[in-house]
């Protein structure tokens, strides 16, 4: 079974699609998606179909979504002429809930999360090339925002957060590794759509400013940086971090700094909203 969630939800068995139409069993085999391979407990699919409020109904008509997933798991196993399996075999019923068997097929955010740990690595060992490449290959999953086309009820919300945030931090570090290449110059677009994107984000600001300063553009990188200040005084009360000020202050000297030290430390970031 192959799935993928960094983009429009796609489950494929002997590459059938076996993903639904109707809103509520695409939900389930979301979050089951979501977690292939372990058990989703029962409860957990309750609340994310029908929050807090559950109807009398909820677990018989879970069953019933469970049911249509399998049929249509049926009719991708029918097209096979593998191994012997049956619906149940690949969306098992396990105590206290369900679990959905890739068989080693591709997942794609378990890729992403490879492929961009390697990037990482590529970083700490000052492989800037290497960590550039690793990282765009690992962004390059992603084909939206994860199950842009599914009705998210608490699990899903909170699990597409978590891959965002996993994403941003991709991003943060890649753009991090072409500013220590020296591509400040072919970063500027993407910047420049990001800091509109991502009002508050320190760390995106402090790469524009950079990438800015080391064009020849020092006013347009002050100005960056008065834009966003304004906007976390006026709308969180706060002013920008420490990091994000000593960068101010060494373009203001005309004195740049070096990429890692534009970006503020988690510390920082946690104390800073973001608009996704």
């Amino acid at each position: 079974m192959d799935i993928e969630v960094l983009g429009a939800l796609s489950v494929r068995e002997n590459g059938v699609s076996i993903v639904p139409t109707a809103p509520k069993p695409r939900q389930v085999l979301a979050l089951l998606a979501l977690n292939a391979d372990q058990v989703v407990p029962v409860t957990a699919l309750v609340e994310e179909l029908w929050g807090g409020v559950p109807p009398r109904s909820a677990r018989t008509t879970l069953q019933t979504y469970v049911l249509q997933l399998r049929e249509l798991i049926a009719e991708a196993l029918a097209r096979g002429d593998g191994e012997r399996l049956t619906a149940k075999d690949i969306l098992a019923t396990v105590p206290g809930g369900y679990r959905l068997e890739t068989r080693a097929g591709t997942v794609d955010y378990r890729e992403f999360e490879r492929r961009a740990g390697a990037g990482y690595r590529a970083m700490d060992a000052e492989d800037y090339t290497s960590a550039a490449r690793l990282l765009a290959d690992a962004l390059s999953l992603w084909t939206g925002p994860a199950l842009t086309d599914i009705q998210v009820g608490i699990r899903i919300d909170m699990e597409a957060r978590r891959l965002e945030e996993a994403r941003l931090c991709a991003l943060d570090q890649r753009i991090e590794a072409d500013l220590r290449l020296g591509r400040h110059r072919e970063l500027l677009p993407e910047l420049t759509v990001m800091v509109n994107q991502y009002r508050m984000h320190e760390s995106v600001h402090g790469q524009f400013m950079l990438a800015l300063h080391r064009s020849g553009r020092r006013g347009e990188a002050l100005d960056v940086y008065q834009r966003l200040r304004t906007t976390l005084v006026s709308e969180l009360g706060l002013e920008p971090s420490a990091a994000l000020s000593r960068l101010q202050r060494s373009i203001l000297m005309a004195r740049p700094e070096a990429p890692a030290a534009a970006a503020p430390n988690a510390a920082d970031r946690r104390r800073v909203a973001r608009t996704v």
